[in-house]
């Protein structure tokens, strides 16, 4: 982290705090009901995403390329919940509300990449749908195994790579104004912003990342559904049309559930109350990976078959066993 720290200069002094204090959730009432709300949310992710992982990994017939990002979203959201959910538990609470310097960048580090990966998923599902309607004769060419693994790994790369290079530029701060973070965790903003010498580059880094991370993912999953709409549109019977739209439903929920609250909390989230704004970015991190199973066990017919028939063969192997 030299090369970080060497952007101080040297007539400042360099103070790397023990320790940062989270202040989210201060003074909003019965607050503690909203702790166990952030509980049920992170056990219904946890099950949902563990079974959409389970039913991928025991049906040979989901593994295809379209269900290895399937797998690997309920993979970030679960990962990305444990990282998350049960920290904020902890300090609010618990009211656990010192996190040490340390702590804090790792925590940071995990809660962002997933974040990343969230999206990234989404674009790699809106290019199998592109791909499946506008060109379904060489869709099996075209979306591979090979090639879906690849995209992947160079998601999670890419991902990894953007979140180190915030994490360390937060590393070349010295901290001699406060150490109290005005977010539910150690959020990027409110941390680079406590910052006493300058700011620029983490500022830079985060403007980049929101546009890498949210904006120009959205105008390519944008981008595809107007290509996959044209593609409908020269469809000649409205049955065929609306069986193809069927198989992007999924999809689309899943982009509005995790673009929308984003971008309204972004857009509005200076004008609307501190308190307010928390929630509102908290339940923006810990919703989607909670519904994205949901939504898929119910509107995607390949596992709810293959959840059903593995339903069928324990009962009838219980039965068996009873007889």
């Amino acid at each position: 982290m030299e090369f970080f720290n060497s952007a101080l200069g040297k007539n400042i002094t360099f103070v790397r705090p023990a320790y940062f204090i989270i202040s989210g959730f201060i003074g909003i009432p019965h607050i503690k009901y909203y702790y166990v709300f952030l509980l049920f949310i992170y056990i219904v992710s946890v099950l949902g995403n563990t079974i959409v992982m389970t039913v991928i990994i025991l049906d040979h017939n989901l593994r295809t390329p379209k269900y290895i990002v399937v797998f690997n979203l309920a993979f970030v959201d679960l990962f990305g919940s444990s990282a998350l959910v049960p920290k904020v538990l902890d300090i609010f609470l618990f009211n656990h509300r010192y996190i040490s310097y340390n702590d804090c960048l790792a925590f940071l580090f995990f809660c962002f990449t997933c974040l990343s990966m969230q999206s990234f998923n989404l674009v790699a599902l809106s290019y199998d749908r592109l791909i499946a309607i506008i060109f379904p004769l060489h869709y099996q060419v075209k979306v591979t195994h090979r090639f879906m693994l690849s995209l992947i790994a160079f998601f999670w790369l890419f991902a990894i790579t953007i979140t180190l290079i915030a994490v360390g530029l937060l590393t070349r701060l010295s901290f001699c104004k406060s150490v109290v973070i005005n977010s539910y965790f150690c959020d990027h903003g409110p941390v680079y912003r406590l910052g006493c010498n300058d700011i620029t580059p983490n500022r830079a880094i985060a403007g980049l990342s929101s546009n890498i991370i949210l904006w120009i993912p959205l105008i390519f999953i944008l981008a595809s559904y107007c290509g996959i709409a044209y593609a409908l549109s020269r469809i000649s019977t409205a049955k065929e049309r609306v069986k193809a739209f069927k198989t992007c439903a999924g999809h689309l929920s899943l982009v509005a559930i995790y673009f929308l609250p984003v971008i309204f909390v972004y857009r509005f989230g200076g004008s609307i109350h501190p308190n307010a704004r928390i929630i509102n970015l908290s339940l923006t991190t810990v919703i989607p990976p909670m519904l994205n199973p949901i939504i898929y066990v119910l509107q995607t017919q390949e596992i709810k078959k293959s959840l059903k028939k593995m339903l069928k063969i324990r009962v009838q192997s219980k039965i068996a066993k009873e007889n």
